[in-house]
Formats: C-alpha cells, structure tokens, sequence
C-alpha cells in the first residue's frame, strides 16, 4: 500500500497512454494475412493493423468513416522508414474516435506485456523521488528479489546506477536503467542513513510483482481481512486466492476489498477473482460489434462468504468496474467510496509482425442488472468522496490507507456492521481450488 495515492495521477494517465487501464484479452501471435507483394515492408505492418482493425472493431461504420477508402489511402503512401508507418496508422486509429483502440510501438508493447504478465526483469525494488531530499529513494524490495536478498531496504538512496548518478532522474527513467535481461548483473550505490555508502551488484531476475497486499485488521470484537488489488494482471488471481486462503485460515469475520486506483487489466483475471467472492449469479455481459450477446456467470466455486465492502474511487476502471458491479448488482456486498471512471469496452491486444502491437476495442460490457457504465460509472451504494486535504494527507503518508485515518476505510467497516459481522461464523474450510 506504500505507494497507493501517489499511482493515482499515473493510473489515470494510463487509461490514456495505454499502460494497462483496460480490460483485454491479448493474442500474442502475428497476425500473417498481408499481400506477399509488399511483405517485410512498412506497408505490411500498415496493411496487418488496418486488417484486424477491420475484422475486431466494435463499431462495424467505424465511427462513420469508409473504412476500405481508409486502407487505400494507407498503401498509396511510400514509407521510408517504420516509423513514417507508425505515424500513419496512428493518424487513422485517431479517426475512429476511440482512444483504447491503439497502436503500441515495440517499448509500449513490451511495456505491456510485462505489465499484464504481471512479472519483469530486474531487481525488484520500488522507488520514489522523495518529496523532501529529491534522491531516488527505496520504496519497498519485494519478497523474493534479488534485491531483499542483496539486502536493499526500504529508505535507501539509490545514488548511482553503473556508476552514473541519478540526481536529476524520474523514476521511469531510473527503472528502464535498473531492469535489462535476466541473469545480467547491474551496481547501485547505495546511501543509507548513518552508514558509509554501499556499492552492490545484483544479478537481475524475473520477478513476480505483487499486486495483491493483504492484512487482518482488529476492528472492535471483529478481525476484518483487508485486501488491495492494485491491478488485474495475469499472477493477479493466483496472488488474491492465497490472500483469501490466508485470511480464512485466520478467522476473518469480514472483509473490506479495496479497488482505489485499480485501473483494470485482464478480463479473465477480473472473471477468475469475481468467482472466487460470488457464489452464483451473472459477473458481466458482453456484446460485441455484430450484437452477439456473451453472459459470464459464477461457477459455485466461491471461497468466501463472510460480508464484504468494496472500496472505489474515480481511478477505479474497467475490469475493477467489473468486480464492483458484480459484487453490487448480486446484493453480495456494498460497494463504498466515489464514483467509479466509467470505462465499459474490451480490448484485444495482438503483436504485430516487427514487435509492435495493436490494441483494439472489440466489445461493450454491461453490469449483471444490464447497467451501462460507460463515462458514468458505478455509483456507491454509500457514497464518501475524499476532501483535497484527505487525499494529500494519505499521499503524504501511505501508511495510513486502510486505517481509521482513512475516512472511506472508516466508513466501509461501519456499514459491514457489527451485527452482520458478529453474526458470521469465520470460515476455515474454505481452501483454493485450481485456477479457474
């Protein structure tokens, strides 16, 4: 949770800069149907985009524009390099109108299947540029990296890496230098309060990233489990049904699942996790570009069934959306906070022949009652927005999320209510079964 208000401002980005914030399926496998006549050409890569555009896209009048001029248009130009093709194909994406329908080129696409495999390469360590020292400073190293085993701690300065001083870096650019191929090695100098400086080396690793933080809270006579899903990633469900597991297994009366600042993810990763609290009824429908209906439903294979309230805010998109309208719509909890972005369209995320990859929209969904959330999003069953003050408060100090100095923490414990709490028996036979 120690960077949980602060991601807020680049989750919101993200649904724009196509970092992860939507709900996809991906398809990794190039697409080969391309005119022998100009393949291993930019036109390829032209003609590979505007095919799939023309076969997946959600709007068949693509947003009222010819698409078969479009592709005419496309081939009639000459591209002396690759990215004169980029260029073209991302003016044309422009003219549908939809912002989630994208070209990636290859470091986005990379980016994004890292993000969505939920695992990268490098030492495992997160960072932030301190408020107060402007150095590069240790977050957190996850459990398991190379970097807790070379014992890097949370609070240390990373003043160099390979020798080159970081005064002045961001921490995008401070990561793209720490993370390369597994099984390279890379050396940060290190200062830490009250020591001399350190200089490790570190073989990098691939490493899972945690995306589900969980803890079991005293409330009163009540032990809640609270659990934050940042976001849906391939390891996302596996990591939530050993956090349910856990907490069962320590008695649990209820529990408080926190989605603010979840900008969504894998459509099968929010399916899987929505199994896992429900234990009938529908999750989502979805109706792709031709009407064709597709309802997903719960399989009887919940693992839990203590109360729950469900936490949101305006960063909380697209396969979030689809959890919290799950839980909501099948009475199976209460959602509480702000209102949701409103994001309700699926992607399908394909590489491209040269690397690069295509993001395109191929479905709206709907909320179990049919509710369509598009740039509206879910409404709170209790609402409670964050004051400037509050929200600053947690940013400065991330600890506090999820504590009583978290007013929509506070409030989603009062509505599970002592009585409903008290009244439910924690449950211990509850173990995860196979990912479904």
């Amino acid at each position: 949770m120690q960077q949980y208000f602060k991601r807020l401002s680049l989750c919101h980005f993200a649904l724009f800069s196509g970092a992860i914030a939507t709900t996809v399926t991906m398809s990794l496998l190039p697409v080969r149907s391309v005119r022998a006549s100009f393949q291993d050409s930019p036109k390829a890569l032209v003609d590979e985009v505007w095919q799939l555009v023309n076969r997946e896209y959600v709007d068949a009048t693509f947003n009222k524009i010819n698409w078969q001029t479009s592709r005419q248009n496309l081939l009639s130009k000459n591209y002396t390099s690759k990215e004169q093709a980029y260029n073209a194909v991302r003016e044309e994406l422009e003219k549908l109108g939809d912002p989630y329908t994208r070209f990636l080129d290859p470091k986005q696409f990379a980016a994004l299947t890292d993000q969505t495999s939920g695992e990268l390469s490098g030492v495992g360590i997160r960072m932030e540029v301190n408020e107060q020292t402007k150095r590069l400073t240790v977050v957190e190293a996850i459990e398991n990296s190379p970097a807790l085993q070379a014992g890097i701690k949370s609070g240390d300065q990373i003043l160099a890496i390979d020798g080159k001083p970081t005064q002045g870096l961001d921490v995008q650019q401070a990561s793209s230098m720490i993370r390369g191929k597994a099984g390279t090695p890379v050396s940060l100098s290190i200062g830490r309060s009250g020591q001399q400086n350190l200089n490790v080396k570190i073989t990098r690793a691939r490493i899972e990233v945690p995306t589900v933080r969980y803890s079991v809270k005293q409330e009163g006579k009540n032990r809640v489990g609270y659990i934050s899903l940042r976001e849906f990633n391939a390891h996302a469900a596996e990591q939530m049904q050993r956090a349910i597991y856990d907490l069962n297994r320590q008695q649990v009366n209820g529990y408080v699942l926190d989605l603010r600042g979840n900008p969504g993810g894998l459509l099968q990763s929010s399916i899987e996790i929505a199994r896992m609290w429900l234990e009938n009824g529908d999750i989502v429908r979805t109706v792709d570009r031709r009407g064709r209906s597709e309802k997903i439903a719960a399989n009887r294979t919940a693992l839990v069934k203590q109360p729950v309230a469900v936490l949101v805010d305006g960063n909380s998109a697209s396969a979030s959306e689809i959890l919290a309208g799950a839980i909501k719509d099948n009475n199976r909890g209460v959602v509480v906070g702000s209102q949701t972005f409103g994001k309700a369209l699926v992607q399908s995320v394909h590489s491209l022949s040269d690397g690069s990859g295509l993001a395109i929209t191929i479905a709206h969904y709907y909320t179990p009652r049919g509710t369509d959330i598009s740039q509206k999003g879910i409404t709170p069953d209790v609402k409670i927005d964050l004051t400037e003050a509050q929200i600053r408060q947690l940013a400065s100090n991330p600890n506090l999320v999820g504590t009583q100095n978290d007013p929509q923490y506070i409030r989603a414990i009062a509505v599970l209510g002592t009585n409903s709490l008290a009244q439910t028996t924690p449950n211990q036979t509850l173990k995860p079964s196979g990912m479904r």
